[in-house]
């Protein structure tokens, strides 16, 4: 690779190359603050390449790799070279990783426990955790929460946060003073921004909480909420697990723990107010 950069994020160290400097230099402003891989050594590769030399330059596709890639996968245009090197680090993350229990959630922390928040796309566990953030919670993370199988622990992986759509406009007016990458339009999921988490949780990304509640929001219905049985939580995580399957027994003993001794909600609302008052509520209900 021509142009590179490392970083470390949460426990996970990533060494990201490019064809193109663009996406790195990206990579290096929005991350600044974040600190480099223990000893130098990164856990997973992202390569983001040129399947021919002159599409470097002429109409350049950026085509996704590393340790673990999805064949055929399609390229993206250099225009979306941020989403391209993020897309490859989730990719890494969900083939590769085997330390943790893998669940696609976002998670904040607050007092030294944490709420997990995951669902379909769309489901707003983006945009609850910007919010969180912006009311004093810590971000742990926005794509994963890491579970440690042997203590149940969370442990942080805070991302740039991925907004979509409405949500930017929404998470750019609670948040005005923090940090964006560029606006951009066109994505296979429509207009994305990333917004950058804030100092505390970088500082603190090293520090693991304990799960203290399990949230399965709903975007775009009237606001109500109901208890999730621990039987059907357990189906639903292991839906919104990536590695689950490859940690087996390992897998199945941290999960089945979370789901029995962390209680859980299902939560419709018609927006991020209604959804943060019905967070509020139950977490001072714990």
């Amino acid at each position: 690779m021509r142009h590179v950069t490392t970083l470390r994020i949460g426990p996970i160290g990533f060494r990201i190359g490019s064809d193109w400097r663009a996406p790195i230099a990206e990579v290096e402003r929005l991350y600044a603050e974040y600190p480099k891989p223990d000893d130098g050594i990164a856990d997973f590769n992202v390569h983001l390449f040129a399947a021919r030399p002159w599409r470097r330059v002429l109409r350049p596709s950026v085509h996704i790799g590393g340790d673990f890639v999805i064949p055929d996968a399609a390229p993206l245009p250099l225009a979306q070279g941020l989403l391209a090197a993020e897309m490859g680090m989730n990719l890494q993350m969900a083939l590769g990783q085997r330390r943790y229990l893998l669940l696609h959630a976002a998670a904040a922390e607050r007092d030294g426990h944490a709420v997990l928040m995951t669902g379909i796309s769309g489901a707003g566990k983006s945009t609850l955790a910007a919010l969180l953030m912006a009311r004093g919670w810590r971000l742990m993370g926005d794509e994963f929460a890491l579970i440690d199988p042997e203590t149940g622990l969370v442990h942080g992986f805070p991302r740039l946060v991925s907004l979509k759509n409405e949500a930017i406009e929404v998470v750019e007016k609670a948040l005005p003073a923090a940090g964006f990458g560029p606006r951009m339009k066109g994505t296979p999921k429509g207009t994305i921004r990333h917004l950058v988490p804030d100092s505390r949780a970088v500082e603190a990304m090293v520090k693991p909480a304990e799960a203290a509640l399990i949230l399965f929001p709903s975007f775009g219905h009237e606001a109500a909420e109901r208890p999730v049985l621990p039987s059907e939580a357990f189906v639903r995580l292991t839906q919104a697990s990536t590695n689950y399957t490859k940690l087996a027994e390992r897998g199945f003993d941290a999960l089945t723990r979370l789901v029995r001794t962390v209680p859980a909600r299902a939560l419709d609302y018609p927006d991020a107010d209604t959804a943060l008052a019905q967070v509020d509520r139950l977490w001072r209900a714990l």
